[in-house]
């Protein structure tokens, strides 16, 4: 045996190759290779994984706890119409939804490091800029600007943390990153409320010190992309994808408001179709488009991008139907309608860890079948089970427990399929997954919205056609995730 098989290497930093003499050893991004040829990840990986989640978290979290914030944003603002204090919400859901994309191709393009850190640092200002807006416009302003780096960051952040670890370990980092996610979603509404306590202002400031610390280490311990050739942007690819998914979120949120026949409805439906359809075009001819439509090859992506978006039209409304059910039939205070929806991120948390066991024993696809017809049996208990007499524990956290544990079943092996794509990809197919994500959740609670009707207090057969609805694409969910196939040891063969 000579001296270079005798002697072990030094473990790299994680996202770094070690060196070669000969030049003949493929890259290790996360570690070293063992003596028998495995892969001897760096141990470190799990701390690239907890600064990553913390964007994934800041910019969820936000999205919810704001929302019980509302009449105390009236009652500054000298009485603020709710319309125009609901876009302090709907602001921050457009941007983040119609920027995904952009932001996850330019971090691919440049760096990964770079953007997380300067998304991270905008989040930062942005959140002290809302909490001393001295009126609604400035904090609608800081809000888009927040949005903005919360486009950056969550993809980004997905991105830097898959490739730190083996493929192997793929379904127990989406699994961590999912119960992330879910804590942020449901301690969202449940702190917002605690934090109104000391003023709305603090819904704000509370992400300040969580992105110093995120910045702090993510500069010490983020691994860099190797630097590309330089390509030429696809500036009006770009531009057209932002502007249709303006639209298009737009006209979702705020179809309601504006009336369903109101010119501001029809004119964004327009601008989506028009804008949508010139993207398509523009993107099948560029050479570099923004979205290439050789992404959507791939099929675990292809099929993932297609559940992720049946499965959101029903779990984000899963959530304001359960807060409009509360307060509207059962008469609970807000934050107690906040904290009744615990069960649900809870359930998610305490299985979400036990997703890659899942996943390696039963596979990606039937981990995300099973994912939605448990939401589907969910929502399907609160439909026949749904009465005008309080039953918390009879009537809604069986159904909550259910949701819950299909957010963790589905979600890690369909967000995982963003690892199947090329390296240089990365955080473009996250992007476009996490848009999915949002449009569809924009358009199911708009679909809720339509159901509910408008009367201040929905009746129970209202909520019930809404949970009805939940439980069909639940279903259409679980179907499409038959032909989601993924194989964590050997991407290449799930490519064909």
């Amino acid at each position: 045996m000579n001296a270079r098989t005798k002697t072990r290497r030094a473990p790299a930093p994680a996202g770094t190759q070690a060196p070669d003499p000969d030049g003949t050893q493929a890259p290790d991004p996360v570690g070293t290779q063992a003596l028998d040829g495995t892969q001897a990840p760096d141990a470190r990986r799990w701390l690239v994984l907890a600064v990553a989640s913390a964007a994934q978290f800041l910019a969820i979290l936000d999205l919810f706890a704001v929302s019980v914030a509302f009449p105390a944003l009236r009652r500054t603002f000298d009485g603020a119409p709710l319309p125009q204090v609901s876009w302090v919400l709907n602001a921050y859901t457009i941007v983040l939804a119609a920027l995904l994309v952009p932001a996850g191709r330019l971090a691919d393009d440049t760096s990964r490091k770079k953007s997380f850190l300067a998304g991270m640092a905008l989040f930062g200002a942005a959140s002290v800029a809302c909490a001393v807006a001295p009126t609604l416009p400035a904090l609608v302003a800081a809000r888009v600007v927040q949005a903005a780096a919360g486009a950056v960051l969550v993809p980004t952040s997905l991105g830097l943390a898959l490739p730190a670890f083996p493929k192997r370990e793929h379904p127990t980092v989406m699994g961590i990153w999912t119960a992330v996610a879910a804590f942020g979603g449901g301690c969202g509404p449940v702190l917002g409320g605690l934090l109104l306590m000391a003023g709305w202002r603090w819904i704000f400031l509370i992400n300040v010190p969580v992105t110093a610390a995120a910045i702090l280490a993510g500069r010490r311990l983020l691994p860099d992309t190797p630097r590309r050739a330089r390509q030429r942007l696809d500036l009006l690819g770009s531009a057209l994808v932002l502007g249709a998914a303006t639209a298009l979120t737009a006209l979702l949120v705020q179809a309601s408001d504006w009336g369903y026949a109101s010119a501001r409805t029809a004119a964004c439906a327009v601008a989506a179709a028009v804008l949508g359809t010139l993207a398509v075009a523009h993107m099948r001819r560029h050479p570099n488009p923004v979205i290439g439509p050789d992404l959507f090859r791939h099929r675990p992506f292809a099929v993932a991008v297609s559940g992720v978006f049946l499965y959101y039209l029903v779990f984000a409304a899963t959530l304001v139907a359960a807060t409009l059910f509360f307060t509207g039939v059962w008469h609970y205070p807000v934050v107690r309608a906040g904290v009744g929806i615990a069960p649900i991120p809870l359930s998610c948390m305490v299985m979400s860890p036990f997703s890659g066991r899942i996943v390696g024993r039963i596979g990606g696809r039937a981990s995300a079948v099973l994912g939605g017809l448990a939401l589907a049996a969910g929502c399907g208990w609160w439909a026949v089970l749904a009465s005008p007499e309080p039953s918390y524990l009879v009537m809604f956290v069986p159904g909550a427990l259910l949701a819950g544990a299909s957010t963790a079943l589905l979600q890690p092996p369909l967000f995982g399929s963003a690892a199947s794509l090329p390296a240089d990809r990365l955080s473009l197919g996250s992007a476009v997954l996490m848009m999915a994500r949002q449009i569809s959740s924009a358009l199911g609670i708009a679909v809720l919205t339509v159901v509910l009707g408008d009367a201040a207090r929905p009746p129970v057969a209202g909520f019930r056609h809404g949970w009805l609805f939940m439980v069909a694409a639940a279903l259409l969910s679980a179907l499409v995730s038959r032909y989601f196939r993924t194989d964590y040891n050997n991407p290449e063969k799930c490519r064909k």
